[in-house]
């Protein structure tokens, strides 16, 4: 049965175990893996590629490599290799709680990136020499083109530029998989570029498999695992609050005539809030959606059996367990509605505002100028990373950032004086929303923003001290009024937060 997945003699004939595999893996390698979101990372050699590391670091000999994904992976992954020390320097996004830590405590060099950016920054050379890729797959044809699984990611560009490859087929995913991808191998370097030709979300412009020189591969390990579990909250009072003021602000849009009623195509980033506003829409009166997002979540996949989203193009899921059995068991069904793409693509900026897309994403918090922190604590604990939310909203026909007003129980708000870290620079952002209310931030001037977004969007417990640093600000700088700031107390609120745990 396992061979079944595999058809092609000369990589069936590669078939080895996942110990055997890591043994191609040196130290000090680039290692570019598949991943992105918890989705098709492989599941066996980076397990087996730790306990190397771990032996080596045992034998006092040193031994780490500088990782490349598409996104957050797994367990199986970032962990693994975060509890052996093996990763030394890391690119584009984490969400490993050990390795989080590890970047916090400066022992792992962790490269903050856009993910529409990465795969081109390989191949521009800024990343150095890609030595080995790891990607899993779900098939093997008998002609070498592998079948991808539940993401694309940066697969691509780390199967072609990796000087030696490593396959994990996983026969988790389902075979079904073969004609949901959509892989586009037009790309190229300056100054020979060409327009990226999509002008609806399922325009396919590519092939629905991956390629590999088959000479360069060097190993193919059978697996058998499930992706990482994702989990997502109960819709609360706040994320319900948000998504209903979000959904209004869209019917005020379309009654505007500045969309079309079945809106422009969605793309929403990972969470709670994101997946309270499309459980929103699907008792809306919104029909005909589209979706041209990044990854595919519990909520995103219902309003597409609900009914009223037509199609979704992605690059990865992003699913519960339950939810991703249930795919997995009905994958048929889907097949024609979704389409997954390299993340060059889904996240491509020429495509986000050809298309006209509606970004939503979470931030940490923002200041009363709309500049937005969405990956840092007091500007210098990393929390994930920038992920796609900056490809989106930057090109985004509507972009919203949303959060709750409040975090720690009220000790902190989270529209403050000044972000001690900026993500989203004021330029980029149009709309902010907390369960208190909306700001509508286009077309405004600074001043206009801070009254805004503080009588809109701030708790009330902070409302009269944003007020007030904002009026005094006013006043004191009678020849710089355009953003007026008090500098020796613009972040005292967040000093106060790191002291005291309030603000």
């Amino acid at each position: 049965m396992r061979m079944n997945r595999i058809t092609d003699p000369t990589l069936a004939a590669k078939v080895t175990t996942a110990d055997r595999a890591a043994e191609h893996i040196r130290p000090g390698d680039t290692v570019g893996m598949s991943g992105f979101t918890g989705a098709g990372h492989p599941k066996a050699v980076p397990a087996a590629l730790a306990d190397r590391i771990d032996a080596a670091h045992t034998a006092g000999e040193d031994f780490r490599i500088n990782l490349l994904t598409g996104a957050s992976t797994g367990e199986e992954v970032d962990g693994a290799l975060a509890r052996v020390n093996g990763i030394a320097k890391r690119a584009p996004f984490v969400s490993d709680p050990d390795l989080r830590k590890q970047i916090n405590a400066g022992e792992v060099e962790y490269t903050d990136t856009h993910l529409s950016h990465l795969a081109q920054q390989v191949w521009f050379g800024f990343h150095g020499n890609l030595d080995v890729a790891v990607v899993e797959v779900a098939a093997i044809l008998p002609n070498g083109l592998l079948v991808p699984g539940s993401s694309v990611g940066n697969n691509k560009t780390w199967l072609d530029l990796a000087d030696k490859v490593i396959l994990e087929v996983n026969e988790w995913h389902p075979r079904e998989y073969e004609g949901f991808h959509d892989v586009y191998y037009g790309t190229k370097l300056p100054p020979h570029r060409r327009p990226i030709e999509i002008l609806d979300p399922l325009q396919r412009i590519g092939d629905p498999y991956l390629r590999v020189d088959p000479d360069k591969v060097v190993a193919v390990v059978h697996t058998n695992a499930p992706d990482r579990d994702n989990t997502f909250a109960a819709p609360d009072d706040a994320s319900e609050a948000m998504a209903d003021h979000l959904i209004d602000f869209l019917r005020h849009e379309v009654s505007a005539g500045r969309m079309p009623k079945s809106l422009l195509p969605l793309q929403s980033g990972v969470g709670n809030v994101a997946n309270a506003v499309l459980a929103g829409l699907a008792d809306s009166e919104f029909e005909h959606l589209t979706s041209y997002t990044e990854v595919i979540q519990d909520n995103l996949l219902r309003l597409l059996d609900s009914g009223r989203l037509d199609s979704i193009s992605a690059t990865s899921f992003s699913l519960t367990r339950e939810v991703a059995e249930e795919f997995n068991r009905n994958i048929e069904s889907y097949k024609g509605r979704i389409l997954l793409r390299p993340q060059e693509m889904s996240n491509h900026p020429e495509i986000v505002r050809r298309l006209g897309v509606i970004a939503i994403n979470g931030m940490v918090e923002t200041d009363i100028y709309g500049h937005v922190n969405s990956t840092e604590i007091n500007g210098s604990k990393m929390i994930n990373g920038i992920g796609g939310s900056g490809d989106f909203a930057r090109n985004a026909f509507l972009n919203f950032f949303v959060s709750p007003s409040t975090a720690k129980n009220g000790e902190l708000s989270a529209i403050v004086p000044m972000v001690p870290h900026v993500d989203h620079t004021e330029h980029d952002v149009h709309v902010i929303v907390t369960e208190q209310g909306i700001a509508d931030l286009r077309a405004t001037a600074p001043n206009e923003r801070a009254k805004r977004i503080i009588d809109k969007c701030a708790h009330p417990d902070f409302r009269d001290r944003l007020h007030d640093y904002h009026d005094r600000a006013y006043a004191q700088n009678t020849t710089a009024r355009h953003a007026p700031h008090l500098l020796e107390e613009a972040l005292s609120w967040h000093q106060r937060a790191a002291t005291d745990g309030r603000m």
